[in-house]
């Protein structure tokens, strides 16, 4: 009877072993396949981002390429308009300090070195730069500045706005920028509203002259405080200066025979710095065609130093408090 059982019981056995090893085997390959699928996902969630780029390309209005630091550190500023940087809250470690002298944003150049003007090329090297933004056009001095660090040919007698959104583009300030215009313009517009409560007309015109040495006289057109009179809201141009306004010049020299064509309802003479020029201007004053002015006879007529009256962003917000005391004075 036992005899009769041994084989079955050694068949059992056998047939459970056999039943065990294929679910070992079946759980192995499970395993396998899950690894296969999910290890490329395990990497790929490991893998390591890529890294920003510190540098981009950039073209200036002369049609130079170059690659400028996407936020440069170390700028060398030539120009004009310095008071754009500072409106933006940036300092330059380079400027010809000599073009900063009475200006509004004279303050702000405390530890900024000088470069010269023209600008020292020896002067420049020694302080590294990372980024020169220069206003010069001549092809000789870009060759020379771009040897030492990427450079830029920068526009500064463009419009306010067109100005700013570039140089806050190209210092990695553009928010920046476009909240100071959105700023300007609201306190521009409450300036011309002050104005005209004050008894500014619609339609009045107003004329800006100035000395310069060799008793050259000359009428402002799309620089300096011609920009802020000739806003939307603000004066209008002579047809004689509205002339020199679509040629796009800057100034243009006038003689003295022809002052009257570009004299407006009011005027404002800006003082020059040259003691020379200083002596054509008070002579000006002393002419017969001077008095013959209506604006003259009316008690319209205001002065301003030269420096304080330039172009850059600085400047023309501090213009927008200063032109109603300079009004109000009359």
């Amino acid at each position: 009877m036992n005899k009769t059982r041994q084989p079955f019981a050694i068949l059992g056995m056998l047939f459970l072993m056999g039943t065990l090893l294929l679910a070992c085997s079946s759980d192995k390959e499970q395993a396998g396949n899950i690894a296969a699928t999910t290890a490329p996902a395990t990497e790929a969630s490991v893998s390591p981002a890529v890294p920003a780029a510190t540098t981009r390309s950039y073209t200036d209005y002369k049609g130079h390429t170059a690659e400028i630091p996407v936020n440069p550190q170390r700028i060398i500023y030539s120009g004009e308009t310095y008071g754009d940087l500072t409106a933006l809250g940036v300092q330059a470690i380079g400027y010809p300090l000599s073009m900063g002298e009475g200006q509004v944003f004279e303050d702000k150049l405390t530890g900024v070195e000088d470069v010269g003007f023209p600008i020292n090329l020896e002067k420049t090297i020694e302080l590294q730069p990372d980024l020169i933004i220069y206003a010069g056009i001549e092809e000789a001095d870009y060759e020379a500045l771009s040897k030492i660090a990427p450079t830029i040919i920068f526009n500064t007698f463009a419009p306010l706005k067109e100005r700013m959104l570039e140089i806050g583009d190209i210092l990695g300030k553009k928010p920046e920028a476009e909240a100071w215009l959105a700023e300007y313009g609201a306190k521009e517009e409450a300036m011309w509203a002050q104005l005209k409560a004050a008894g500014m007309k619609d339609g009045e015109t107003a004329s800006v002259f100035t000395y310069y040495p060799g008793d050259r006289l000359f009428v402002m057109a799309t620089t300096g405080l011609s920009q802020v009179l000739y806003g939307e809201q603000g004066f209008k141009p002579s047809p004689a200066i509205q002339q020199v306004l679509d040629d796009d010049m800057g100034f243009q020299e006038i003689s003295l025979e022809v002052l009257q064509e570009y004299a407006g309802d009011r005027i404002f003479l800006l003082t020059p710095v040259a003691e020379e020029a200083k002596q054509s201007t008070d002579k000006l004053l002393e002419s017969a065609v001077w008095k013959s002015l209506p604006a003259v006879k009316n008690g319209y007529v205001y002065t301003q130093d030269i420096t304080k009256t330039s172009s850059d962003a600085t400047t023309r917000e501090w213009l927008l408090g200063e032109l109603p005391a300079m009004l109000g004075k009359q």
